[in-house]
């Protein structure tokens, strides 16, 4: 596992490539998208389990 030093190197060379102000927005926009996603799985879970109907003819 990385140790603190090793996440502070990332961290920098994030920095250098991204920039201080982008990286907040690309969080931003990631977290959105998660929670896009994990929505969308929620409606679909519930629309594939329709109430029980009784197809038997009478």
């Amino acid at each position: 596992m990385f140790g603190v030093t090793e996440w502070l190197l990332i961290a920098a060379i994030l920095i250098l490539m991204f920039g201080a102000t982008r990286i907040p927005r690309m969080a931003d926009g990631m977290g959105k998208g998660i929670r896009n996603f994990i929505d969308a799985l929620k409606e679909d879970s519930n629309s594939s389990n329709p109430e029980k109907v009784d197809d038997k003819p009478e």
